[in-house]
Formats: structure tokens, sequence, C-alpha cells
């Protein structure tokens, strides 16, 4: 029996991360939040199928960052780190943290497979993305009743789960994908000698729902050149 383990890493202990433990029939294992890296790694190293498992961890913000509104603007851009008038001291330009970086890579040493993933750009290619204000009560719920409708979670419970554990089952779903249907995953880029991966598109959709979209597009911009 496989495991995919999904972990939704935070930027830091004060928050909550997430770990979601699924099998081949999208059975949801274990759930459970974790904050500090002590946790995680006492997770990891007292799961008794480890060797049997795909890892996908996501790649966390980095939060550590200079105050000013110029530079949180352009923190996921990075549009100046090209200008050598603005030289990127202390790194305050890098988007993703190196938390949990070192870890993994020992997991890897020791003949696990682990790849890294970014939520909002896995929500969107899974169409898994609202309308809602981020990680806002509506927008959980939405999530969470797309992954029962859509992608056949039947055991996720009525009641509102964290945002944390469904983005944990993100990364389990990935990790399975990954480990099942390879030529369906794109590697996005390397981050600290891991591959950032999403899937190319939603396996769930038919061809017709993305013909569609397309054409919806097409039409769209013929009717903005009349």
């Amino acid at each position: 029996m496989n495991y995919y383990i999904g972990l939704a890493l935070s930027a830091g202990s004060s928050m909550d991360s997430g770990v979601a433990v699924i099998d081949d029939d999208n059975n949801i294992i274990l759930v459970d939040k974790l904050y500090k890296m002590s946790d995680v790694i006492f997770f990891f190293e007292n799961f008794s199928s480890l060797k049997n498992s795909k890892i996908c961890v996501s790649v966390p913000s980095d939060r550590t960052m200079l105050d000013g509104k110029w530079r949180i603007l352009s923190k996921p851009y990075q549009l100046v780190s090209s200008n050598q008038n603005m030289p990127n001291r202390d790194n305050w330009t890098q988007r993703h943290s190196n938390r949990g970086s070192e870890y993994l890579r020992e997991l890897v040493a020791r003949g696990i497979d682990v790849t890294r993933f970014d939520i909002y750009m896995t929500r969107q290619s899974m169409h898994l993305n609202s309308c809602y204000k981020d990680r806002s009560p509506a927008d959980c719920k939405f999530l969470q009743q797309a992954l029962h409708y859509e992608w056949g979670f039947n055991d996720i419970p009525a009641n509102m789960m964290p945002m944390s554990h469904l983005e944990a089952i993100l990364g389990a779903i990935l990790a399975k994908e990954y480990a099942n249907n390879p030529d369906k995953i794109n590697i996005l880029y390397n981050f600290n000698g891991f591959d950032v991966i999403d899937i190319k598109e939603n396996l769930n959709i038919s061809t017709d729902v993305y013909n569609f979209e397309r054409e919806l597009v097409t039409n769209s911009a013929e009717k903005a050149r009349l």
C-alpha cells in the first residue's frame, strides 16, 4: 500500500501547518496540525510507512522583509532585483522561505521521494480557486466542497475543516498524480534543490470544459476588437 503525504508548510511556527495522508483510493488516512519544525520532524520520523510514501510540501512565503508598501508590492514580482540602484540587501526580495529545506534534504538522502508545490498556483491549475477572499470561511468551504464533489474525497466531514488541512490534501493529490501520472505533471522551477511541481490541467475536468473556456476567451477577444 502506497501513501501520499501533503504538507502545507506555514511561514513560521506561529501559524499552523497542515499535514494530510491519503491512499490510492482517495481515502483520508490522517489530517493534523503542526506548528514548529520539531513537530514536523516528529511526525515524519514516527510515520511507520514513510518508505512507502510520496511527499509533496508547499513552498511557504518569506515574511522576513522590510516594512514599506513599495517593498510589499515589489515582493511578489521582484521588479527591483535587476536594478543596480536598488541592491538586494539581506535578500529581502526573496518571495519564498527556506524553512524546512534542510530536513527535507535529509529525507531525500534517505531515499524518500520529496517534491514541492505552490498552493496558489496549484489551486488555479486544478480549478479550485474561488471568487471569495483568500483563506476566508467562504473560500475554505468552497475548497472543501470542491474536493468532496470533484475529486471524490467522500470521507471529508460536513463541518468546516481548517484551511491548512485542505491545502495539505492538495499536496497529497499532487504527490499521488506525480507517482501515477508523471506525464500529466509540470515542473515549474527548482527551489533549493527540489522540483516545484504542478498539474498540467485538471485531470477531473473533461477536455470539453477547456475547449468551452477557450471559446469564451476567443469570443471575448473578438468582441473587444470590434
